[in-house]
């Protein structure tokens, strides 16, 4: 086990990385309570051709400064004023990619993520979905900027679980009509079988 460092979300292919992260372990330690899920679902957005992703034509605003910093810092954001959404930035400082983390399967601290979610019983959705999986894991804007490879406040384990690529289904990712042919991309993925994703659209 060892948490990835900068080398791992500073490679050019955001694809690629978003695909590499299903079956590795997202931790947060927020007021010193850990927990932890691993990955079954993301989604990728790509500064250059993809009208999807918040950096697109270099739209820099207060809310996407963060991600023309280099890779390996989070970019938190409030979506809807409801749903806290968590996201990785990838690639090199002005390449302002991004990884949005979708769900994940609780993996630690299972009853904590309970009571932050107001759920009982280990049903999907208490992490399936972003704005489900971040709050079960205490994520706010408070980890707007934030790297993730301190092992502080959150970071990404390798505990050695590959996805063959056979077990990974690839579909349009979700809410992102607005961005016309670009939505038709097949940039979500997810562990096939995995309860802990969501169908798709």
């Amino acid at each position: 086990m060892k948490i990835l460092d900068e080398s791992f979300y500073r490679r050019d292919n955001v694809v690629r990385i978003s695909k590499e992260l299903l079956g590795k372990y997202l931790y947060t330690q927020i007021d010193g309570q850990l927990a932890a899920g691993m990955i079954v679902e993301t989604e990728a957005y790509s500064h250059i051709n993809d009208r999807a992703c918040h950096s697109h034509l270099q739209r820099r605003t207060n809310r996407t400064e963060i991600m023309y910093a280099p890779g390996g810092v989070a970019y938190v954001y409030l979506c809807y004023g409801i749903h806290y959404l968590f996201n990785i930035i990838t690639n090199e400082r002005d390449k302002a990619d991004a990884v949005l983390i979708r769900a994940v399967e609780p993996t630690e601290n299972v009853a904590l993520m309970q009571l932050r979610r107001g759920i009982e019983g280990v049903l999907p959705r208490l992490t399936a979905g972003p704005g489900a999986l971040s709050q079960a894991l205490g994520i706010t804007k408070k980890l707007y900027g934030v790297p993730i490879t301190t092992g502080k406040l959150v970071w990404i384990e390798d505990h050695q679980k590959e996805i063959p690529e056979d077990d990974i289904l690839a579909s349009p990712r979700v809410g992102v009509v607005y961005a016309g042919e670009d939505a038709m991309l097949p940039w979500r993925f997810r562990i096939r079988h995995s309860k802990w994703t969501s169908r798709a659209k």
